[in-house]
């Protein structure tokens, strides 16, 4: 009886192993695409801040009382357009007493020379004369520049920030007048991490994106990049520049700074291809009209696809659909995808 039994069972497992053979050798249908190969890309986001390409802080030479005010906040002006004239009646009189000073030295040496010749003057007075001369043009050059001092100029085209000066106010060189903004251009500067500083270089190309507009997304390279790295945040400063000649940017405004930089190539197949067991993950190339499975880690993911570290080269058909399906070594035909017509959607009145 145990005989018999055993036969039996035999039987069956020989079977089952001929139904497992027939189930591998049966062909599956399944969807399969050449790999492509991508580029990984390093994507750095940063916060930078704007600044006007050219820049100045205005303070008074000296001190004194302010007589006028000649610019509106937040108005373009010149360069050496007047800002602010301080009291000067004293540096004008003492130019005027300046310049009589000159003529008299001037008068004098002439007179010394229409009688250089007579021989009544002797040579160190003629030299006096001339000294005099010189020392009276001295100061009156002085006078003219104290007198100059008492009025504050623009040091350059540009934009002025708003003044908390008015007429009768004191003012010492430590008073701040306004700053004006050159914002033609303005620099975005931000902090890259130190890994990327070998591959953020100038002229490479970023996006940035004003906090106040999120919608415009500005095209620019880099200007400049610090030489030295900052200790605690472990990390360099880099300068990209935008064109702001529409005037639509103010200095101090944030921006969100990206780049990417693209590093080794890698092959790339759709997430769907994907999948996971207790080995880890895998796809399935086609070799020879039948399923392989390869071994894959996933390096990065962009826009649907799975970039990988694998051993597969360009052009290697990997099934894309029907993965599910498949076993090691099993027979597949290639077949098109479907064509999924749009759905149409109707919309209540």
């Amino acid at each position: 009886m145990r005989f018999i039994l055993s036969l039996a069972a035999m039987a069956l497992l020989a079977a089952c192993s001929a139904d497992e053979q027939r189930a591998d050798e049966r062909e599956v249908a399944v969807v399969a695409e050449p790999v492509r190969m991508l580029a990984d890309e390093d994507v750095v986001e940063a916060v930078g801040t704007a600044r006007a390409a050219r820049s100045a802080e205005i303070f008074p030479e000296v001190s004194g009382r302010v007589a006028a005010v000649r610019f509106s906040p937040g108005a373009f002006v010149r360069q050496s357009a007047v800002l602010v004239e301080l009291d000067a009646r004293a540096e004008r009189l003492a130019l005027k007493l300046a310049e009589v000073r000159v003529e008299e030295a001037r008068q004098l040496l002439a007179r010394y020379r229409r009688i250089e010749d007579t021989g009544a003057l002797s040579d160190s007075q003629i030299e006096a004369g001339e000294t005099a001369l010189a020392a009276a043009q001295v100061e009156r050059d002085q006078a003219a520049l104290a007198l100059s001092e008492r009025t504050i100029r623009a040091p350059f085209g540009g934009h002025v920030s708003f003044t908390e000066l008015d007429p009768g106010d004191r003012v010492t060189p430590a008073t701040l007048v306004a700053q004006i903004d050159q914002r033609g251009r303005l620099y975005i500067d931000f902090n890259a991490p130190e890994a990327v500083f070998r591959r953020l270089r100038p002229g490479q190309s970023v996006e940035v994106v004003p906090f106040a507009d999120p919608d415009r997304t500005i095209s620019t390279t880099i200007e400049a990049v610090d030489s030295n790295i900052e200790l605690e945040q472990r990390s360099y400063r880099a300068r990209a520049v935008i064109d702001n000649s529409a005037d639509r940017f103010r200095p101090g405004m944030s921006f969100a700074v990206r780049f990417a930089d693209s590093g080794q190539l890698r092959p790339a197949v759709p997430e769907a291809a994907v999948m996971w067991t207790g080995d880890g993950s895998s796809i399935f190339a086609v070799r020879d009209g039948k399923a392989v499975r390869v071994p894959i880690t996933i390096a990065a993911r962009r826009d649907g696809l799975a970039l990988l570290e694998a051993d597969i080269a360009k052009g290697t058909s990997i099934i894309v659909e029907g993965v599910q399906k498949l076993r090691e070594g099993q027979a597949v035909t290639l077949v098109k995808p479907p064509v999924r017509e749009a759905a149409t959607v109707e919309v209540a009145p």
